[in-house]
């Protein structure tokens, strides 16, 4: 039985008066024995932030004069193929044209969509290069300003759960789901998932996000299109769309996997709380989601599992720069492996993603990060795995969360009616 309806809700959002909790807020009042009751709470905000393979852009940009080409066959943006159409354009100059996240450059095997995307929010330069249906080349320059589209298309984000990875073999396992080669066997562990602060986590049935739901994409107001492809009861996620005009490039950016670029993206909804089952879906605990272990090369049979307290609780979410332990080796490790390029000659906090990496690789304690481990039956009996890649980024999780409650507090965003 609904104790207030959508329109209720907004209505408290517009005059001042809502009271708004996050998801983390929550789980603590019940760990602390107090969990709140429907008719104290209007709104929780939930979100997550990691590797979302499923993210592509749609494009409408000026890259000739009119007249200069009839359509385009091949489109570069820095190096990274586009897919021109399905519109032609003939004979306008422009192109529309689609970019995958998980593209890689043909000139730069570290620099991928993610990147690329990230350049393009930021305002930066971009080199366009388009190859006409008659072979002939265009080259310019382009940035934010000269695109009058620019619409991010993530095909399966936010997964309610998420799995984390071994490798039980002697031999190296390239992939997507490390930073590295992942070494075994058991030598590390890789996992994402932003445990009870993660969308879907709270709303696993889908009562209060659905298709039509208002949401945020990397800062931007986007709406959910309907479930993501290889979504499914037992492990939903979310097909989203969002404008990137007015994304923020802090939460959205490449990160280099083993097996080539990635994409990460973070996205925060609120969830109406409308009557008692809403809310006492997100009384969860991360000490109760289970996060299954795997073996990296097979991904499908469970090898065990732990939860997402032990990989989350007490840990730290940045390293610790200490530049006196530098030797300053002639091939630096850490620069070679950080994953969004936040070490070079100097430790960028903002580029920071917090996976570990650094603290993982450099063996003189340039970087230090209690990064926690779990402990692992195998037939030899049980044994400590540390964890060595993180792909979801708890802090810009929460910072997107907190920034969502700050403005329906604001009375500046409003919840989605749907059906």
């Amino acid at each position: 039985m609904n104790i207030r309806s959508i329109e209720e809700i907004n209505q408290k959002i517009q005059r001042g008066e809502a009271t708004v909790l996050t998801a983390e807020e929550v789980s603590n009042l019940v760990r602390n024995n107090e969990e709140p009751k429907a008719e104290d709470v209007d709104v929780i905000t939930t979100g997550t932030c990691g590797i979302m393979s499923g993210t592509a852009a749609i494009f409408h940009v000026k890259a000739g004069e009119p007249g200069s080409f009839k359509k385009a066959r091949n489109v570069l943006l820095n190096g990274i193929p586009g897919f021109p159409g399905p519109c032609p354009n003939e004979w306008l100059g422009s192109v529309d044209m689609m970019v995958y996240g998980t593209s890689h450059s043909i000139y730069d095997e570290n620099y991928g969509g993610g990147f690329l995307l990230n350049d393009i929010i930021s305002g930066k330069d971009i080199e366009i290069e388009v190859e006409s249906i008659y072979g002939e080349k265009i080259k310019s320059t382009v940035n934010i300003d000269d695109f009058s589209t620019a619409r991010m298309i993530g095909t399966r984000l936010a997964f309610k759960d998420y799995t984390a990875f071994i490798n039980p073999s002697e031999k190296l396992v390239k992939s997507i789901f490390n930073a590295i080669e992942m070494e075994g066997p058991y030598k590390g562990l890789s996992f994402s998932g932003c445990g009870e602060l993660n969308p879907l986590q709270n709303d696993p049935v889908m009562n209060a996000i659905k298709t039509g739901t208002k949401v945020l994409v990397c800062g931007s107001e986007g709406l959910v299109m309907g479930n993501g492809t290889r979504s499914t009861p037992e492990k939903p996620n979310l097909m989203i769309s969002a404008d990137m005009f007015d994304m923020n490039p802090h939460y959205f950016g490449g990160f280099k996997t083993a097996a080539g670029p990635e994409v990460f993206n973070s996205v925060a909804a609120a969830i109406p709380v409308l009557n008692d089952e809403i809310l006492k879906n997100t009384y969860i605990l991360n000490e109760d989601i289970t996060l299954p272990i795997v073996d990296i090369k097979g991904r499908h049979m469970p090898l065990g599992a732990t939860d997402y307290a032990s990989v989350w609780k007490n840990m730290d979410e940045r390293p610790q720069y200490v530049p006196e332990n530098c030797m300053d080796c002639n091939v630096c490790i850490v620069r070679e492996r950080c994953p969004t390029g936040a070490y070079n000659e100097t430790f960028d906090k903002k580029r920071c993603f917090g996976c570990g990496m650094c603290a993982y690789s450099c063996p003189y304690g340039t970087f230090e990060m209690k990064r926690g481990k779990i402990q692992f039956e195998t037939d030899e009996g049980l044994i400590d795995i540390p964890i060595v890649c993180r792909q979801s980024d708890i802090k810009r999780a929460r910072e997107l969360t907190d920034e969502l409650k700050k403005r329906i507090l604001e009375g500046k965003f409003s919840i989605s009616k749907c059906y």
